[in-house]
């Protein structure tokens, strides 16, 4: 009997029962796809990290000295405790550097060049044969390979034999040369430690060439006399999943102290995986984390709505519960018949809900800005899915009998006399709890805006989430949205005196509806306030994360596109780089630049100097992070430039003659036509008049080419001594030059004596450092030297900068001036700001060009990079998801409510019809009465979506190593979108009330059952 009652008993309000099954039903479906969605991209985050890890970040290597006899057992050592350590066995590489070796033919010299062979394992998959053959083990001419730069150097080739011996050990060693090979991609972070085996020599007190490869067995048999050995581990971290990442992490670290207990003293570990896996860690929670806020949003949405459709469906069942009660039915028994009824709900939907959340999150993929991240989640149903669908299903099957059970201990006469009675005033906001949420909302969101992230230190170690922090959005929300009912009864009033003056009927009778029961109308209120915060919230977030995306792009390339870089080289010298970099297709602006780390007043500093007459189309700085402009800083930066004389023609070749006063090595200044300052020694001067021949050719080095003309900025002794000019040709062909010398050690083209101050940017933890605001000047130690500058700018962030790294900017030409006055060597160039529309045609150039070992810094790479990150872009996902969700639950909220409020006055519309109102005067009612909660949802919502956004979305927008974002966030409401959206629903809210109207008109409403 109870079974067939429980469905009988439902199906008689199929109206509120299916508004119930719709909301648990998208609920759960929502909720279900959020989890999947959080969880999916946890693990995306970690595997995309993974792949994209740079070889420094997830190689291990483990040093030691070694012997022949030693080796064995550290190398079993080593290679045991590295499989140990990961969860699948590292692919392990050996490699070996021997003493050094002395050149043949130079056995009896004081300083003689040197020779070091080695051993790399696997050195054939790096490295591509010009000619020969790989070295073999065994034999007594041991065989080894050469580099192409090392052979170039020493001019050793295939077949050549050579004898030499080492300098700790002297017995002989015969050697054939069998290969010559290049090494793929010399300037690959796998050959940091190996300068000599990517450039072949290196050069210092000895110059040593080499290595000579051989065989490992080879190497360990002949060469290794107490010698280091390096095991390097490169695992395979595809299959990492976030679970793993600590114990990983703290596997690797614990390597170092297993092998010194296993007997290898001299072992040493070094890898920065630990501190990769455990940052990671960290983001992928934070992540999760923040993921979370969205989700209760979500849920305190669904959880109100259901309980507004519970509220409409017990009303209706009071009287029939009080009959049911004066008839004998007792608690347990009303309780079994609401639990029933509810269960009968919300079951179908936890059983749906996990087969519904993939395809609703393949939808959300479809976003442009989503499909264009390239993650790709494939989420199914598991365990954990059902787990909480049928958690979200069973806690919406107690909200929605809650209602019921309250009003199951009233009598019938109790509700009769219930009936009618109302209030202006609802019980919560009669109790001040609308003011305690506020507080406890208050006190959240300061937490997150002092944390940064919604995860905090554990009392027993370790991150965890904090609930107060992550339900501070949604506490501030239903706080906001109670706070707003207060409003309700006086706004009812105040439009009831304002429309009882007019003599038309609708207005004046939808108002006074309104103000004769406030809290019937603040239900639906709240829900749609609630939703409009929720929706606009959403869209701010995902805006502001994409506009943040951009700022920290332009921010850490400051141009378009930056060219790192070696100043000078073989291919393109100091002198030729700029020439080639400037050409390069689609290159609109280009500058050389300085930027390097500095000492200024003994604290640590970014010094960057670049050309301020060009900083309007270089410089990237966005406009809120100075109270300059740019514009301002450009014309502020010029000081006093140094003097120069042009050279006539394309010269190759310069013949100067210079006089000096005691002997002292001396510099010939020069700089280009694009600005680039270069120095060359001319040698140890001689007391007296000297003539020094130079070659400018390799100053374009062999493949560049010199931006003419060329101009002669001075000569600068390394010593204070009389030093002059007195005569200068080029190609031949006498130049006339009469350089001043007004400064001890420094014959130039203009006076350098009183330059006057170096105007400068400052960041603004320097300036406060330094004690200096802008239009102060001051005297300031710069990199050892005391220099006057005076401030023209203050920046919070410089361009280039990390975050919280203080700054320095300075005008290119201003800071090469005050160099040539203090007789220091010019800046080098050491990178290229570059400004283009397209930055792909000169990145495919350079690609073409890897000899000119360059390093580029894109900012449209970054910018997709820095989106393209799962761990940063995973909560856009959850937004729309939210989004959508709180437009359906406003919709189907709105939807019962007015269709349950029209049915229960159909005898007062009935009366009305009798009266002979119209059609439209009874449209006219129902659009003022919905009207006003429509108005005043849509403004309150926004209203109070702009308030908690300004406190919280910028708090929440974070990097994906989970750090807060460099330049600080901004917020950015898509009022566009935002209008479009408030349009939107407003038309569909007045669709179903038109079309209730039409209903109510033609009687279909009114019919009794």
């Amino acid at each position: 009997m109870r079974g067939p009652l429980i469905v009988k008993r439902a199906f008689s309000e199929p109206l509120l029962l299916l508004a119930a099954f719709g909301s648990i039903l998208l609920a759960t479906t929502t909720l279900v796809a959020l989890t999947m969605y959080a969880s999916s991209i946890a693990d995306a985050g970690v595997r995309r990290t993974m792949e994209t890890a740079s070889y420094r970040q997830t190689a291990a290597t483990v040093g030691a000295q070694i012997t022949a006899e030693t080796f064995p057992t550290y190398d079993r050592a080593v290679r045991e405790e590295l499989a140990r350590a990961y969860a699948a066995v590292p692919a392990i590489t050996t490699s070996f550097r021997s003493d050094s070796y002395v050149m043949p033919g130079q056995d009896g010299r004081e300083q003689p060049e040197l020779l070091r062979f080695g051993s790399y394992d696997g050195l054939d998959r790096h490295a591509e044969l010009i000619s020969g053959s790989w070295p073999r083990a065994g034999g007594s001419t041991i065989e080894a390979s050469i580099s192409l730069p090392a052979s170039s150097a020493t001019g050793f080739e295939v077949g050549r034999e050579i004898v030499t011996k080492g300098r700790l050990d002297p017995r002989p060693v015969t050697v054939r040369i069998v290969g010559v090979f290049q090494l793929r991609d010399p300037s690959e972070e796998r050959w940091a430690g190996e300068q000599l085996l990517s450039r072949g020599v290196e050069r210092g007190d000895f110059t040593t060439y080499g290595p000579l490869m051989v065989a490992r067995e080879t190497f360990v048999a002949r060469f290794a006399t107490n010698v280091r050995a390096i095991w390097t581990a490169e695992p395979d971290l595809s299959a990492l999943t976030p679970e793993r990442l600590r114990p990983t992490a703290d596997a690797v670290a614990q390597v170092g102290e297993r092998l010194t207990a296993a007997g290898c003293v001299s072992c040493v570990v070094a890898s920065r995986l630990p501190e990769v896996l455990t940052q990671l860690d960290t983001a992928s929670l934070v992540a999760r984390s923040t993921m979370l806020i969205p989700v209760l949003q979500l849920l305190l949405l669904a959880g109100y709505a259901l309980m507004l459709t519970a509220r409409l469906l017990a009303d209706h069942r009071r009287m029939e519960v009080a009959l049911l009660r004066s008839r004998g039915a007792g608690t347990i028994r009303l309780a079994a018949l609401a639990g029933g009824e509810a269960l009968l709900v919300a079951l179908p939907c936890a059983l749906v809900a996990p087969f519904l959340g993939p395809p609703l999150l393949s939808l959300v993929h479809q976003l442009p800005w989503i499909r264009a991240s390239g993650v790709r989640l494939a989420p199914s149903a598991d365990l954990g899915t059902f787990l909480v669908s049928f958690g979200v299903a069973l806690a919406s099957a107690v909200l929605l009998m809650l209602p019921a059970l309250a009003g199951a201990r009233r009598t019938y006469v109790e509700e009769m006399s219930a009936r009618g009675r109302g209030g202006v005033r609802g019980l919560i906001e009669r109790a001040g709890a609308d003011l305690g949420l506020l507080g406890v909302a208050a006190l959240a969101i300061w937490q997150l805006q002092r944390y940064g992230a919604p995860v905090t230190a554990r009392a027993a170690g370790g991150l965890g989430i904090d609930p107060l922090i992550i339900s501070g959005p949604a506490l501030a929300l239903l706080a906001g949205g109670m706070l707003g009912l207060r409003l309700v009864p006086r706004v009812s009033k105040l439009a009831e005196r304002l429309t009882s003056r007019r003599p038309t009927l609708a207005p004046a009778l939808g108002a006074w509806q309104v103000s004769r029961r406030p809290l019937t109308y603040g239900g639906p209120a709240l829900l749609l306030t609630m939703a409009v915060a929720i929706g606009i919230l959403s869209m701010t977030t995902a805006a502001t994360w994409r506009a943040s995306q951009l700022d920290q792009a332009r921010h850490q390339t400051g141009a378009d596109l930056r060219l790192s870089g070696p100043p000078d080289g073989p291919e393109l010298g100091s002198l030729g780089r700029g020439t080639a970099f400037s050409a390069l297709p689609g290159v609109t602006a280009a500058a050389p630049a300085f930027r390097g780390q500095s000492e200024v007043s003994n604290e640590s500093a970014l010094l960057l100097g670049l050309d301020a007459a060009q900083l309007g189309e270089l410089f990237q700085l966005r406009p809120d992070l100075s109270a300059q402009t740019v514009a301002e800083m450009s014309r502020a930066l010029v000081g006093e430039q140094a003097g120069r004389l042009d050279l006539p023609g394309q010269p190759r070749t310069l013949a100067v003659r210079v006089e000096t006063d005691a002997e002292v090595p001396a510099r010939l200044v020069l700089s280009d036509a694009l600005g680039v300052w270069r120095d060359l020694p001319l040698g140890v001067l001689r007391k007296g008049e000297n003539r020094i021949d130079v070659d400018l050719r390799p100053l374009a080095g062999r493949s560049g080419k010199i931006t003419y003309p060329l101009s002669l900025r001075g000569l600068v002794a390394s010593a204070p001594t009389g030093l002059r000019l007195r005569g200068l040709s080029a190609d031949g062909r006498n130049v006339a030059a009469q350089p001043s010398a007004d400064l001890p050690g420094v014959a130039a083209f203009g006076p350098l004596r009183d330059l006057g101050p170096l105007p400068v940017v400052l960041t603004a933890d320097l300036a406060a450092t330094l004690k200096m605001g802008a239009g102060q000047a001051g005297r300031v130690n710069i990199a050892g030297r005391v220099l006057q500058i005076k401030v023209v700018g203050v920046v919070e962030s410089m361009p280039t900068a990390a975050a919280g790294q203080k700054a320095v900017l300075a005008d290119w030409g201003t800071l090469q001036a005050h160099e040539l006055a203090a007789a220091q060597p010019p800046r080098p160039a050491t990178e290229w700001w570059l400004a283009t529309d397209d930055t792909e045609p000169a990145r495919a150039t350079l690609r073409k060009s890897p000899e000119w070992d360059v390093t580029a810094v894109d900012q449209h790479e970054l910018a997709a990079t820095l989106r393209d990150d799962p761990l940063a872009s995973g909560l856009q996902g959850a937004l729309m998801l939210g989004f959508a969700a709180a437009l359906g639950f406003a919709t189907l909220g709105f939807l019962v409510n007015a269709a349950v409020a029209a049915r229960e006055r159909r005898a007062e519309f009935a009366v009305l019809r009798a009266l002979g109102t119209s059609s439209r005067q009874v449209l006219g009612l129902l659009t003022v009465e919905q009207a006003f909660v429509i108005g005043l949802s849509l403004t309150a919502g926004t209203g109070l979506a702009v308030a908690v956004g300004t406190l919280v979305v910028p708090h929440i927008v974070l990097t994906g190593q989970a750090s807060a974002v460099t330049p600080s966030v901004q917020l950015d409401i898509p009022w566009t979108a935002t209008a479009a959206m408030l349009v939107l629903m407003a038309g569909v809210l007045f669709a179903i009330v038109t079309g209730l109207a039409r209903r109510l008109w033609r009687g279909h409403v009114l019919e009794e059952r």
